[in-house]
C-alpha cells in the first residue's frame, strides 16, 4: 500500500509548487504570516483535517488534525512560512511549509485504512521567536509519537545537532552631562557596555571549543560631547548542550554586574528572545527518513553537518522523538540567508524537490504508523538519548 503515496503525490504537486511560489512572491515576517498561513490552511481543510488557529497565543499558528477511524499512532509534520527581512524567502520556509503540509495531506489518503492520525503544525517565526518554543512548552506534542521537519540545503544531510542558544541583552543606565565642561558630572552607560564587551572577550580564553558569544552595541548614545546616558547590548550565547550553556550565561551576567559596579551605571539583564535548546536527533526515526529520502531522491546524503546555529526544532526534539534533516538544492556551496536561495526554491529543481521532501516524509510517517517495531525502536532512542 506504501506505493500509493506516490499515485497521491502526483495528483497534488501541482498545488504544492504553486503554493510555493506564492509564499515565495508574498514573504511575511515572522507572526506576521497572516497571508502564508490562509495558504497553507485553506488546502489542510479542503483535504479533510480539522483547523485550529491563533495556538500557544500566536495568531499566525495553526494545528490541524486528519484522525483515521482505526486506533494507532500520530504523527506530526511541521511547517515554516517566515521570511527573512529583505530577502524574502532565503532560507527556504515556502519549501519547508508546503513540503509538510503536502506530506500530510498524501498520507492522510491512507490512513483511514492502516490506523493512526496525523497533525500539521503551522510554527510561525522560525528566524526570530519560534512558536516551536511555546508549542514543546505548552504541550502541543503531549500525544504525538513522533514529529518531523525537512529543511532544503545546498545539498543533502541527515538530522544532526543545533546549539542551545539565550539571546540576552543588557540595559545600562548612567547619567548625561557635558563631555567636556562637566563629565564628572556624568556616568557613563556606554563605558559600561564596553567593559562587558572587554570582560566576555577575555573569558573566551576558558571556553570549550562549542560556545559562541556573539553581540553588538544596539544603542551607545546621541552625541559625541554627551556623556550617554543609556546603553544596551545584546548577545546571543550558544552551546552544544543546555546545561554548559547555563553555566556560561551565568558568567557573563557575572561580568555585566562587574562593569556596572565599576562604572556606577545601573544594570538590567532580560531576555529579548525566546531561548532554544539543542537538538537531540532521534537515530531510529531519522534512519528510516533517510532510508526513503535515498529511494526518492537521487542525490547523496551526506552526513549530518556540524551545528553552530540554534533552532527551535531542538526545544521539541526534548520533548517528543524528532528530526530535522536536509533535503538538496543540488547546488553544492548555495549559501542560505541569500537571495540567490530564494530564487533556486522556484525553479523546475526547487519544485520537484518539493515533491520529493513531501513524499519522503509521508513514506516515514506511513513506516511509523505500520511497523509496531519501528515505532518502539523510536521510542526506545529518545528515553536513552533524553
Amino acid at each position: 500500500m506504501k506505493h500509493l503515496l506516490s499515485e497521491e503525490i502526483n495528483k497534488v504537486e501541482e498545488q504544492l509548487w504553486s503554493m510555493s511560489d506564492q509564499l515565495y512572491s508574498n514573504p511575511e515576517l515572522g507572526n506576521e504570516e497572516f497571508k502564508s498561513m490562509k495558504l497553507l490552511t485553506d488546502f489542510l481543510e479542503e483535504n479533510g483535517f480539522e483547523l485550529e488557529t491563533g495556538i500557544v497565543n500566536r495568531p499566525t499558528a495553526f494545528k490541524a488534525v486528519f484522525k483515521s477511524q482505526k486506533p494507532g499512532p500520530t504523527i506530526a509534520y511541521l511547517a515554516e512560512y517566515d521570511a527573512l527581512p529583505g530577502v524574502g524567502h532565503g532560507c527556504g520556509h515556502n519549501m519547508i511549509g508546503t513540503m509538510g503540509v503536502g506530506a500530510g495531506v498524501i498520507l492522510s489518503k491512507l490512513v483511514n485504512q492502516i490506523g493512526g492520525s496525523i497533525v500539521v503544525l503551522g510554527t510561525p517565526a522560525e528566524e526570530t521567536n519560534g512558536a516551536k518554543v511555546p508549542m514543546s512548552q505548552e504541550g502541543t506534542f503531549a500525544d504525538i509519537d513522533a514529529a518531523m521537519i525537512l529543511h532544503p540545503a545546498d545539498q543533502s544531510y541527515e538530522s544532526g545537532e543545533s546549539l542551545a542558544m539565550d539571546a540576552i541583552q543588557f540595559d545600562y543606565s548612567g547619567k548625561s552631562s557635558h563631555a567636556a565642561a562637566s563629565p564628572e558630572k556624568g556616568i557613563n552607560a556606554l563605558d559600561a557596555v564596553i567593559q562587558l564587551f572587554n570582560g566576555i572577550n577575555a573569558l573566551r580564553e576558558h571556553l570549550p571549543s562549542d560556545i559562541r558569544i556573539h553581540g553588538i552595541i544596539s544603542e551607545g548614545g546621541q552625541a559625541a560631547n554627551v556623556v550617554p546616558d543609556k546603553a544596551v547590548a545584546q548577545f546571543y550565547i550558544r552551546a552544544k548542550e543546555r546545561s554548559t550553556l547555563n553555566g556560561v550565561v551565568d558568567k557573563v551576567k557575572n561580568i555585566a554586574h562587574g562593569s556596572e559596579l565599576m562604572t556606577g551605571a545601573t544594570l538590567v539583564i532580560s531576555n529579548y528572545e525566546l531561548s532554544y535548546d539543542e537538538m537531540i536527533t532521534n537515530n531510529a526515526l531519522s534512519q528510516a527518513f533517510n532510508k526513503n529520502l535515498q529511494l526518492v531522491d537521487s542525490q547523496n546524503l551526506n552526513p549530518a553537518k556540524q551545528g553552530y546555529g540554534s533552532i527551535d526544532m531542538g526545544n521539541v526534539s526534548q520533548v517528543v522523538p524528532a528530526i530535522h534533516p536536509y533535503i538538496g538544492l543540488h547546488e553544492p556551496e548555495l549559501i542560505a540567508h541569500t537571495k540567490e536561495f530564494a530564487d533556486k526554491t522556484i525553479t523546475k529543481t526547487g519544485r520537484q524537490i518539493i515533491s520529493n521532501g513531501a513524499l519522503s516524509l509521508a513514506q516515514t510517517g506511513y513506516d511509523i504508523l505500520t511497523d509496531n517495531e519501528l515505532l518502539k525502536e523510536i521510542q526506545t532512542d529518545f528515553l536513552q538519548n533524553k
